[in-house]
Order: C-alpha cells, then sequence, then structure tokens
C-alpha cells in the first residue's frame, strides 16, 4: 500500500457520497468469527481525504445593545446590538482517529467510547448533530482565556466545532446556518440562560448590526462606513484585561428573570437597543464625536441590569480611566470581570495606561471575516 499527502489551503469541500451513509451488512451470528469490513475504494479513499480539519473562529466584542438579544426579551419587541468580530481567535482541530473512539481534548481529555459519555456538553451536542463515520479526535486553542472574559468564547467556540465537522464530513456550511444551529446547541439543548450575538458574530464576522426578531429571526447587516472611519474607531479603542473571571450564566439567569418580572429592566433594554441603532447610524455617516458618549450611557444602563454586572473595584477602574482621559466604554460581555473597553482620543492612552498600571492592554483589531477553514490535509489512499 502506498500513501500520498499534500497539504493545502481549503475553504470548502465537496459532500460526501451516499454510500457511507450506509452501513454495509455485517455477519449478526455471534459465535461466527469476526467479519472485516472493507469499503470500496471510492469510500475508504473518502474517509482517508478528510483527515485533518483546522477552523479559524473570531472572538467578538460587543458596542451596544447586548441583552437585547436574549430571548426574554426579543420574544416580545425587536432587539439590537452593534458588534464586531476582533483579530483573536479560537482554533478548532478536527481529525479522523486511528480506533472508533472519541477523544476531546479542552482543558481536560476526555477519551470515550460513545458520544453519550462525552461530559462536555457542547461537543456532545455537536457530535449529535454531525455524526462522523469513524472514531475522532478534536483540540482547540484560544488567543485569548477562554473563560468568564467576556469575548463570547463560548459560543464562538460552538460555532467553530460545528464548522470544522462538517467540513470533515465533507459539507462546506454558510454562516446562517453555522449561527443558528449554534444557538439551538447553546440554547436549547444545553439550556444556557444566552442571547444569540455571539453566534451570529462569530460565524459572519466583521462589524455588523444586528436584530434579534419575535420569530426567532435575526437580521445581519454590515455597518456601511469608510475605511478611514474604521481605522479611526479601531485607534480610539483598548481593552483592559482585569484579571478577573466569572460565570455569564448566573448573571444572565438573574438578567432574564428581571426581564420578564419587572418592567423598568425592559425599558432599559429597550433604550440600550436603541442606543446601538444609534452608534450604527453615526459610524454610517462617519461621525466618531459620539462614540464614546454613547458607549457612557449605555454601560450606566446596562449596570441597572442584574446585581453581578459590576462591582466597587470595577467602578473604581473605569472613573480611573473617565478621569485620565476616557470617554467612554464598558465591560464586555455579561459583566462581572474579563475586559474592560475603553474608548478615547488615541493621545490619552499613555495617561490612561499610567493611572491603571495592573490592567493588562491589548489593543483592538477588527476581523472582517467570520468562522473559516484554514486548513485541510488530504490524502489519497491506493493499492
Amino acid at each position: 500500500m502506498r500513501m500520498n499527502s499534500r497539504f493545502i489551503a481549503h475553504s470548502g469541500a465537496s459532500q460526501l457520497p451516499e454510500s457511507l451513509l450506509v452501513h454495509p451488512e455485517v455477519n449478526a451470528d455471534l459465535d461466527a468469527k469476526p467479519v472485516q469490513v472493507r469499503f470500496p475504494m471510492r469510500v475508504r479513499n473518502t474517509l482517508e481525504d478528510k483527515r485533518l480539519i483546522i477552523s479559524r473562529t473570531p472572538l467578538r466584542i460587543s458596542f451596544a445593545g447586548g441583552g437585547s438579544d436574549l430571548p426574554a426579551f426579543y420574544r416580545n419587541e425587536p432587539g439590537a446590538v452593534l458588534s464586531t468580530a476582533i483579530n483573536k481567535y479560537i482554533y478548532i482541530t478536527v481529525n479522523k482517529k486511528f480506533d472508533d473512539k472519541i477523544r476531546a481534548s479542552y482543558s481536560v481529555t476526555e477519551i470515550v467510547d460513545s458520544v453519550d459519555d462525552l461530559k462536555h456538553e457542547l461537543i456532545r451536542e455537536a457530535l449529535r448533530l454531525v455524526i462522523p463515520p469513524c472514531g475522532i479526535e478534536i483540540t482547540s486553542i484560544s488567543d485569548i482565556p477562554s473563560s468568564g472574559t467576556g469575548l463570547g468564547s463560548s459560543s464562538t467556540y460552538t460555532v467553530g466545532l460545528l464548522n470544522s465537522l462538517y467540513a470533515h464530513v465533507g459539507q462546506s456550511v454558510g454562516a446562517e446556518r453555522l449561527a443558528r444551529e449554534s444557538c439551538d446547541i447553546e440554547i436549547e439543548r444545553c439550556g444556557k440562560p444566552i442571547g444569540k450575538q455571539d453566534q451570529y458574530i462569530a460565524a459572519y464576522g466583521g462589524l455588523q448590526y444586528m436584530r434579534f426578531n419575535p420569530d426567532e429571526s435575526v437580521f445581519v447587516d454590515p455597518v456601511i462606513c469608510t475605511p478611514e472611519t474604521k481605522q479611526r474607531l479601531q485607534n480610539s479603542l483598548v481593552m483592559l484585561y482585569t484579571g478577573l473571571t466569572r460565570s455569564a450564566d448566573n448573571i444572565l439567569r438573574e438578567q432574564s428573570e428581571n426581564t420578564v418580572n419587572e418592567r423598568a429592566n425592559r425599558r432599559t433594554l429597550r433604550r440600550m437597543a436603541r442606543l446601538a441603532g444609534e452608534l450604527r447610524d453615526a459610524l454610517t455617516v462617519n461621525d466618531l464625536d459620539g462614540f464614546g458618549e454613547v458607549l457612557h450611557e449605555g454601560w450606566m444602563e446596562k449596570k441597572k441590569l442584574a446585581s453581578g454586572i459590576t462591582n466597587p473595584e470595577i467602578d473604581e477602574w473605569y472613573e480611573i480611566a473617565r478621569r485620565n482621559g476616557a470617554i467612554g466604554g464598558k465591560l464586555l460581555g455579561a459583566g462581572g470581570g474579563g475586559f474592560l473597553l475603553l474608548y478615547a482620543h488615541p493621545e490619552r492612552f499613555p495617561d490612561i495606561l499610567r493611572s491603571l498600571p495592573y490592567l493588562l492592554p491589548i489593543p483592538v483589531h477588527m476581523e472582517p471575516q467570520g468562522s473559516k477553514i484554514i486548513y485541510v490535509e488530504e490524502s489519497g489512499m491506493c493499492e
């Protein structure tokens, strides 16, 4: 037997033949000797051709409207979020395993015989949705700490995992389907009290104005502005890592309960969704003068939604930044820790960073693309 391999960059893959979906007949007599099943050469070649897949999926920052993408709000009236993908990523590798086991490596490593035995619920539900034809190995790498940082890492992981799994079985899947199925996995199957913005921005990428409708549809519209405006916006933003991590689920669960039970929360979210539209309109006419003020207004509103969104230490950091030149900002994600986003004129950043030496600064760069397959190892098999 001779193996030839070639390595290519790849953005899609062809559909698996139907013969892979049909299990070959095997001897049902338990007393009989084991029978080695040999796939036809065309099928064996297909199994070999889709061996190693790597996807790259961007994390995100949300400027305004977060919380209006929760079902507790948008099922009664439309929500809206302005968000951008950034050039920090989660990479998912999917590889055909030599045996029929499943190996999933993340903060721990699981090796199991059945999908049902997996403890990682996102991997388990994704494999129930996209069933590989044989054993499989799944690993991941993140540019940023992937827990409790407010950059949408859980949904980014799910989108990237689905993209890699679909490519592994020979399917190229579009952004809408990746986002919709990721929402189904996280919200419906796993019961997470989260919204939809993270899945959609991870799948689509870019700078987007997203609307969440009562009929469960999501409209994703790119923000149209000049390259110079985007560059000025990037140059005026910085993320500061607080070193604090938290579980978003508890904050979002309280926020959803408050939205259902308190009219004041609904009014707050309505204002926050409106602010997302105002930021979009300002960018469309290439006007950044009010961007920082709108960020500040949105953060003041967001703090009203749930008790764990901020704390005295975070409030002090934000006020120090404001005294040293920050026009506006917010904690990214659900709140409680992670990254503090600040908007300021670039010449004020040295003063801001000197005033907060214990917070780690990370520049912001927008990512125009969503989840994509960046590597495919193809190998042909012949006798």
